[in-house]
């Protein structure tokens, strides 16, 4: 059987290419999605500032919801400061080391920020985590005092300088003690005055505690020691890592990295197996096609049903074969580059490595695989099953009618598509508008199933209207797509699918993006917004001298951060992470959530504001109580004050600063949101402000508001869908190339009675056009439910926002795919002599 089909293979190799490049693409995408998924379970961060430290201590960063996978928790969790002692009394630990980080930047004598290895929202420490470095040559002595400090070698400074410092947003003049030379260095305080500057020695919410704990161990007691300090923590929640999994401590933020590619990987497979599943069925469909006659003959002389389909995907399974190697090879590649995109997108860290294991190279051989040989088998059913006699009488033209079953499968899925088109009504978030492309995609595989009975119908009625004088190649044209409704379906419906994807994913993204916009600028008041992105945080006075500028009207303090909101869904628990703003009953002067009930001057204490969309699907109303996990894991039950109608522009929950208060890495707020009276000496004098005093910038709000700073996640979306546009076109010309090739034989039979040249490069023309107009008839129509629905859910319009030469430029593609892959092989076969070609 094996021999028979490689003989086979190998006499059709040229239809059998459009498969080859359906593989080949389709392994590259799955294997890229494998690649990204992998990493996200088994990447690890470098240790950095702990790589000196054999074992450390933390908190767990992640929240486990039960059934499901956990969730990052970003925001530093803290261990009991009384654990360094004891930990530091067992057996093989040399050095015990409480490590804490707080906002810290230096300025140079020009009033800027110096650049920092390290986030500046956690760069100050105490002289004790030098211990944790590995490596660390040190010049000069340990800080003393509350006068001293030590710093990197990169800052550029000398033993004895004396070097301006905002230490958790309060500067003073240091002298430098000692300058460190390793990587990852940030600014070293005496440790007394670390605790105090972090607010770890005081009566604060933080107070007796430390970020992790770093032990050195003597040699070769690594495990021992590992195994003894679990022990010791066992039953309150922290982690003990060791050798990879050390990155993992070093920034909680960095670290939910990971969790995010293992998202990114989940929703790109759904897509990528629809799109990848699609173009493999249609291209073996087209090619198994062409060998209905061999097939048919085969059925002739004694081959039994099973013996055809086995025959058709032993020769389908044997030219995947060939293609899977590179696909796989390419797709490791394509996540490479999809990393890099990420990183300079600050989706990821720059230092989080990709994991290049065999798994994602299995999964993919064993998925596309399977789908060849399924789609293999369902192509050459018909002809197997039925009588011999009647299988070769039927080789050479089409089934006289379409499956019923088949019809009727797609006009569900596409009444199905309709349905699920009708979420952003009901849900004005972004889960609400991804329903909206999968919807296009599930209606143009509704198309691809019901397409041949409808072509059938519209053709049979154009034909009957057909005018006694019209043009031989129109006519012929036109009958054929009539006589071969399957074949015209086959080829049209991927160039809709091609239509509905860019147009409905593209146009996902946009107008969330517009609806996004929209509700951030209604919503914010205040025309500026004063922040310190390079000390970590807004240092201490800066609210106060806000307000003091003239022409302020009002200012208030703003901070973001993660919270867990779990809730009931159709009886079941569930939990989801969202971002959250921390702001004041003040913020009522600077922001204008849309509030339909409550009011924001009430959130003070454990209280919070919720969007309308989340009060209404998890039963939060006013006066409801709702459990939440904040960003350090702990758990809160906070009571609703206020219902906000753009909940798109502000997330789903907003919390009282009490409610935040010691659950953040930093305690400083991240910005100043200011209204004035509109006059130009406001901004003046905030700009005057912000010259006087080092790493303070002053931005418009209008200009933030706009939405032309799209943010990352826009970027890479619309990058996949190039990705996935570029494979889906190309898989498209290969198909209809290989639609085209195989019908040598109709056009030597045609010249053979006399048609011309000129004639059939007329008819196929005419075809080219009836299959360009087709597929754009049907990409815009089954598009226009979901993106009208989508519009007017986001926007109340119905129609959606983006690009408006994305419609023409989709038609123009269209177009110019059609008419090169009929051209081309048309103007091919046509230098075959026709006796030739019938004897092929």
């Amino acid at each position: 059987m094996l021999r028979l089909a490689l003989r086979m293979a190998a006499h059709r190799i040229s239809a059998l290419l459009a498969v080859a490049c359906a593989v080949l693409g389709g392994a590259a995408l799955l294997t890229a999605t494998g690649v990204l998924a992998e990493s996200g379970l088994r990447s690890h961060l470098p240790p950095g500032r702990l790589g000196g430290a054999d074992v450390v201590v933390a908190a767990d960063q992640e929240f486990h919801p039960g059934g499901d996978l956990p969730i990052a928790l970003p925001e530093r969790a803290t261990v009991p400061g009384g654990l360094v002692d004891r930990l530091a009394a067992l057996p093989g630990v040399t050095a015990a080391v409480g490590d804490i980080g707080f906002p810290a930047a230096l300025v140079d004598a020009g009033g800027g920020v110096v650049p920092a290895d390290e986030d500046p929202g956690t760069a100050g420490h105490g002289w004790s985590s030098t211990t944790l470095l590995a490596g660390p040559r040190v010049e000069g002595r340990a800080p003393s005092g509350a006068g001293e400090v030590a710093v990197g070698a990169g800052a550029g400074l000398a033993v004895g300088d004396t070097a301006e410092v905002v230490a958790n947003g309060r500067p003073a003049a240091y002298r430098v003690s000692a300058v460190v030379h390793a990587p990852d260095t940030g600014v070293y305080f005496a440790d007394g005055t670390a605790l105090r500057l972090a607010g770890r020695d005081g009566a604060g919410p933080r107070a007796g505690t430390v970020d992790l704990v770093g032990l050195r161990v003597e040699s070769g007691a690594g495990e021992r020691v590992a195994a003894a300090v679990r022990d010791e923590v066992a039953g309150t929640g922290l982690e003990v890592v060791t050798g990879a999994d050390r990155g993992e401590a070093v920034a909680p933020g960095v670290g939910s990295a990971r969790p995010l590619l293992i998202l990114l990987a989940g929703s790109l497979a759904g897509i990528v197996l629809l799109i990848t599943g699609f173009v493999v069925a249609g291209a073996l469909g087209v090619t198994i096609a062409g060998q209905r006659r061999d097939l048919a003959l085969m059925r002739a002389v004694g081959a039994t049903p099973r013996q055809i389909r086995r025959l058709a995907a032993a020769q389908s399974t044997a030219v995947a074969a060939v293609a899977l190697v590179p696909g796989v090879a390419l797709g490791y590649l394509l996540a490479d580059r999809f990393r890099g995109l990420l990183a300079d997108r600050g989706v990821l860290p720059g230092e989080l490595p990709l994991t290049f294991g065999p798994l994602p190279a299995l999964a993919t051989l064993l998925l596309v695989a399977a789908a060849v040989r399924l789609s293999a088998r369902c192509a050459a059913w018909r002809t197997s099953r039925r009588p011999a006699t009647e299988a070769v009488a039927e080789s050479r033209s089409e089934p006289r009618s379409p499956s019923p079953g088949r019809t009727y499968a797609g006009l569900l899925l596409i009444l199905g598509a309709c349905v699920l088109s009708a979420a952003p009504l009901w849900s004005r978030t972004v889960v609400g508008a991804s329903a909206t492309s999968l919807a296009g995609i599930v209606a143009a595989i509704g198309l691809a199933l019901s397409g041949p009975a409808l072509v059938r119908r519209a053709g049979g009625a154009v034909v009957r209207r057909l005018r006694p004088g019209v043009a031989a190649p129109t006519w012929l044209a036109l009958s054929n797509v009539h006589a071969y409704a399957l074949r015209l379906a086959g080829v049209v419906s991927p160039l809709a699918m091609a239509v509905v994807f860019v147009l409905t994913y593209t146009f996902a993204q946009t107008t969330v993006l517009a609806a996004t916009s929209d509700d951030t600028r209604a919503g914010t008041a205040a025309r500026y917004e004063v922040s310190a992105p390079a000390l970590g945080g807004l240092p201490a006075g800066t609210l106060s001298a806000v307000r003091e500028v003239a022409g302020v009207r009002a200012a208030a303090p703003v901070r973001t951060t993660t919270v867990v909101w779990e809730y009931e869904e159709f009886g079941e628990p569930a939990a989801e992470s969202a971002p959250a703003t921390v702001v004041g009953p003040d913020a009522r002067h600077v922001l204008d959530l849309g509030v339909t009930d409550g009011g924001l001057d009430r959130l003070t204490g454990a209280t919070v504001a919720v969007s309308a969309d989340a009060a209404r699907t998890r039963d939060a109303g006013l006066g409801k109580r709702v459990r939440l996990v904040l960003g350090d894991g702990a758990r809160v039950d906070a009571r609703v004050v206020a219902v906000y109608e753009r909940g798109l522009g502000f997330g789903p929950v907003v919390l009282s600063r009490q409610l935040a208060a010691g659950h953040t890495t930093s305690g400083l707020d991240r910005s100043v949101l200011v209204r004035t009276d509109g006059t130009s000496r406001a901004g003046q004098g905030l700009a005057a402000l912000a010259a006087g005093r080092p790493g303070l910038t002053v931005a418009d709000t209008a200009a933030d508001a706009t939405g032309a700073k799209a943010p990352p996640e826009v970027w890479v979306n619309l990058a996949v869908i190039v990705v996935l546009l570029g494979y889906l076109l190309l898989s498209i010309a290969n198909k209809l190339v290989t639609a085209t090739a195989q019908r040598r034989a109709e056009i030597a039979a045609l010249r053979l009675v006399g048609t011309t040249p000129r004639q059939i490069r007329a008819m196929m023309r005419r075809e080219a056009a009836v299959i360009a107009a087709s597929a754009l008839v049907c990409g815009l129509l089954l598009s226009a439910v979901p993106l009208a629905l989508l519009g007017q859910g986001f926007l109340g319009r119905p129609w959606p926002a983006g690009p408006a030469w994305l419609l023409p430029a989709a038609a123009a593609t269209v177009v110019a795919t059609a008419w090169l892959t009929v051209e081309l092989p048309t103007r091919h076969a046509l230098r075959t002599p026709p006796a030739e070609a019938l004897r092929a």
